[in-house]
């Protein structure tokens, strides 16, 4: 499908700049050879609409027989989105999912009330190098949902809407944007969009969300006459109409946000949750390790070993 230039408001100048409320420098973290930049959680921000963990895995280059082992580990209050830009990632969990994860399709882990889950390069992928390249997000789940069932949704890169026209290459990964919608369904309001644009071309924040931000993935952009570089997350004024100018060697950003989210979350390990209380009792939980009878299950096909609680 081609892009509405009817989306496409006047570009901020001035004050505009205005429209930015945070700036956030990721902290990089080495993993022996393969670094994590997390944007999410942050001083500045908890969180951008219902995002409240953002990470950019890689860019990575792996020996054959080197890869990814993200043991089993449990999750509760929160929908992972793993997003990759290249490679592949084994997917296993305590439904009996079991995908392999590709680029440019949407993997959304809903844990409600509990799941374990893990996430490995294994198999042939192990058998000649490799590289890998992702995001791995967080939704933190409303409070009615946060005791919901777990589930899993897959889609296919085949199956997201994709728009393109005056320098811009869009493909929407979750939620509704630009007059277009994912055929995935969230517990929220969000949107989340993996966005390649040439040098010089503009786009449009969705001005029919509260909360939104951008990652710049590659390149840089301008917003009201500043230049940000790759690395960054901007995060804006809500209400502002908005728009992101790539700069001269182009840029590549991830769009996200949605609506203000209805309180703020306690994070521990791999549990948010909207009190200690509930937080608590996930960790006696998974410390209590009866994986036949108990909350939580270990994956079929990957149950020999798991992550401790810290």
């Amino acid at each position: 499908m081609s892009w509405n230039p009817a989306l496409d408001p006047t570009i901020p100048i001035g004050d505009a700049v205005d429209a930015i409320e945070a700036v956030i420098v990721p902290r990089a973290r080495d993993l022996g050879g393969f670094e994590v930049r997390r944007a999410l959680p942050s001083a500045q921000r908890q969180m951008v609409g219902p995002f409240i963990f953002f990470d950019q895995m890689g860019p990575a280059e792996f020996l054959t027989g080197q890869g990814i082992d993200v043991r089993p580990h449990p999750h509760i209050g929160l929908a992972t989105v793993t997003y990759l830009l290249k490679g592949r990632m084994h997917h296993r969990d305590s439904l009996g999912t079991d995908q392999w994860i590709e680029p440019g399709a949407v993997n959304l882990m809903l844990a409600g009330h509990g799941i374990t889950h893990s996430e490995r390069t294994d198999g042939e992928m192990r058998a000649q190098p490799h590289a890998m390249f992702g995001l791995q997000t967080w939704l933190a789940l409303p409070k009615k949902n946060e005791d919901d069932p777990a589930a899993f949704l897959h889609a296919p890169a085949t199956l997201l809407p994709e728009l393109e026209g005056e320098g811009k290459q869009v493909r929407l990964i979750l939620g509704h944007a630009w007059g277009e919608k994912v055929p995935v369904e969230t517990p929220s309001e969000v949107f989340y969009a993996d966005a390649t644009l040439a040098a010089g071309a503009a786009i449009p924040l969705p001005d029919d969300h509260e909360d939104r931000g951008i990652y710049i993935l590659s390149g840089e952009v301008t917003v009201g006459g500043q230049t940000f570089p790759a690395g960054q997350m901007l995060v804006f004024r809500p209400g502002d109409r908005v728009s992101v100018r790539a700069g001269e060697s182009g840029a590549r950003i991830m769009l996200l946000g949605g609506a203000t989210m209805d309180g703020p979350r306690h994070i521990w390990w791999n549990f948010v949750a909207s009190s200690k209380e509930r937080i608590e009792a996930a960790k006696e939980a998974w410390r209590a390790g009866d994986w036949a009878h108990g909350r939580f299950r270990l994956p079929p096909g990957d149950d020999a070993e798991f992550i401790p609680a810290p």
